[in-house]
């Protein structure tokens, strides 16, 4: 019995046998085996078990308007590394940028602005001008976050912006007394944190917090969970022990603190939900870590150490298997597969006598943008060379 001549059902089960390479080869003998290889169905099992394939540990596709077979090759490239560098953007004044990356659009805080510059559809480069300003901060931005309808910026003057997608400013949220070093917004829901030793809960209903949480340390870092029911601050570290603590939406009251062996000035400047129950911190102590809200709170379940002993100002992930970490000094960004303790691949980004910290790091499923203080650099993983 020929290959082709096999139940669907069944063939299917023997190609879940085959790497890349192997489906690759498969695809080249006849026009109805290349055509049933190039399913996504084929290539789902092994795109779990690669890196940035836009497929999620729960089995949520991120990308499926890309073909599989394409994601997985990709893959490939950034296991091993290969891509092209550019710097779609310089600046002459040093800044603390900060990203977010909606689909086609990557926006960018420069100084009180917020560009917005449209990638093109086929080789992804920025558009030459912005197709979106937003402003209104009297000072620099610190951090912003994107929803369906509103971007919301905070600032160093002690302001957060609630702005339409439209480009007007629809809210001004006073209350910090001192810059506004994070936040966090989901479903009408504000988190922020300022260099004020508080943290508070803001709605898009009310001008004013609706909870205010005094703390012993300036807060750097904020995060909403997934459930809007809790979230979690980072603070300096440097007055209390315990910087990362997870609190309650509803009451303001502290669930519980995250570790016990933290030390003085160690602390989280940048975490990340995964899932309702998992999250990963990083700070001055120079790790990544991994926390399950599921088991003890007193311990990470996995961590990964900078192995220069440099701060770690940022983090992402595919929400599976790869964490991306951008250090303070010369632009040096790491790939990390959690499936290891080393360090997957590094990418020294800054070549000028002075060094930049990696603020913000951003990935899609073939670009990995990071902005420091002059520049943004973007990494293509797209390359069919083996050499980057």
């Amino acid at each position: 019995m020929l290959l082709t001549q096999l139940p669907e059902d069944v063939l299917y089960q023997v190609l879940l046998y085959l790497d890349a390479k192997d489906l690759g080869r498969l695809s080249q003998v006849s026009k109805s085996l290349r055509d049933f290889v190039n399913r996504d169905a084929v290539w789902k099992k092994l795109a779990k078990e690669c890196l940035n394939t836009g497929i999620t540990r729960n089995g949520t596709d991120i990308y499926p308007e890309i073909p599989l077979k394409e994601r997985v090759r990709i893959a490939q490239n950034w296991f091993h590394g290969v891509c092209k560098r550019s710097l779609p953007l310089k600046w002459k004044t040093k800044l603390l940028p900060w990203l977010q990356l909606d689909v086609d659009v990557l926006y960018i805080s420069q100084a009180a602005h917020i560009r917005g510059y449209h990638l093109d559809r086929d080789s992804k480069k920025l558009r030459r001008s912005p197709s979106e300003i937003y402003s209104g901060h009297q000072g620099d931005v610190c951090r912003f976050v994107l929803s369906d309808s509103h971007l919301i910026s905070a600032g160093s003057d002690g302001n957060i912006l609630v702005h339409s997608r439209r480009g007007d400013v629809s809210l001004r949220l006073s209350g910090h007394s001192q810059e506004v070093n994070c936040l966090d917004s989901k479903d009408g829901i504000i988190i922020s944190g300022s260099r004020d030793r508080t943290a508070r809960v803001w709605t898009f209903s009310s001008y004013s917090p609706r909870a205010t949480i005094a703390m012993s340390d300036r807060v750097w870092s904020v995060a909403l969970s997934p459930t809007l029911s809790s979230f979690v601050t980072g603070t300096a570290c440097c007055e209390n022990f315990f910087p990362l603590r997870i609190w309650d939406v509803e009451r303001s009251s502290c669930l519980c603190h995250l570790g016990s062996d933290f030390r003085r000035g160690a602390g989280v400047l940048d975490i990340l939900f995964e899932s309702p129950f998992q999250l990963l911190t990083c700070g001055y102590d120079t790790f990544v870590r991994l926390w399950d809200l599921r088991l003890s709170p007193q311990r990470c379940v996995m961590e990964w150490e900078e192995p220069h002993d440099s701060t770690l100002y940022c983090i992402q992930t595919d929400g599976n298997n790869m964490i991306a970490s951008g250090s303070s000094l010369y632009g040096v960004v790491r790939l990390w597969d959690k499936r290891q303790t080393k360090c997957l691949q590094v990418f020294q980004l800054s070549r000028d006598a002075v060094s930049s910290p990696v603020y913000c790091l951003r990935l899609s499923s073939s670009h990995l943008y990071a902005a420091l203080a002059s520049a943004l650099h973007s990494l293509d993983f797209r390359q069919n060379s083996t050499s980057s």
